[in-house]
């Protein structure tokens, strides 16, 4: 549906560092579109000269450590109920639909839901992404508010991209429960 390579290199972005993120860094700003250039050029210069230990240990701190800022959209939307793992199944069940692998992360992580927004028509991804990707993202990103966690421009870049690809979604989403219907 959408230019692959700016979902991709998002995806390369909220995967663990290895010795090759700074490679993938100035990757996302070459094929950044117009609406999240910026972020992912910030994101770039405060990563700049962070030695591979460093952006582990960010990207540790900042993902795994911190359950606010947690990459497991489920966990955002329904904490540890049962509809996180219907969500999950749902999730799963449209990553085979898609031919999409799993990673070792779980159905619902974010570098699972971007590679799965990318491939979906269109209705059916704006659908996906204004109940339940958004919203789990805008908590995400109220976690980080004044904390300079530079992480904050790689999330604000997904935000703007999803923006921009879905725009019929409105800016402000109504709080209510995520609709589980829009992957059944």
């Amino acid at each position: 549906m959408q230019d692959a390579a700016i979902y991709n290199v998002l995806v390369a972005l909220l995967t663990y560092p290895e010795a090759d993120y700074a490679q993938r860094i100035e990757a996302s700003v070459q094929v950044a579109p117009e609406e999240c250039r910026e972020q992912l050029q910030q994101f770039a210069i405060r990563m700049r000269g962070l030695r591979t230990d460093q952006l582990q240990e960010l990207f540790t701190q900042t993902f795994d450590l911190n359950p606010m800022c947690s990459l497991e959209l489920g966990w955002h939307l329904f904490g540890e109920n049962y509809e996180r793992g219907l969500l999950m199944v749902r999730v799963r069940e449209e990553l085979r639909r898609h031919e999409l692998a799993e990673s070792t992360e779980l159905p619902d992580h974010l570098t699972h839901v971007l590679q799965l927004v990318e491939r979906m028509e269109h209705g059916a991804g704006a659908d996906f992404v204004a109940a339940c990707v958004l919203p789990a993202l805008e908590k995400m990103l109220q976690a980080m508010r004044d904390k300079k966690n530079p992480f904050e421009n790689v999330l604000l870049a997904v935000r703007s991209l999803l923006r921009s690809q879905f725009p019929e979604i409105p800016l402000i989403i109504p709080e209510s429960e995520p609709l589980l219907k829009v992957l059944a």
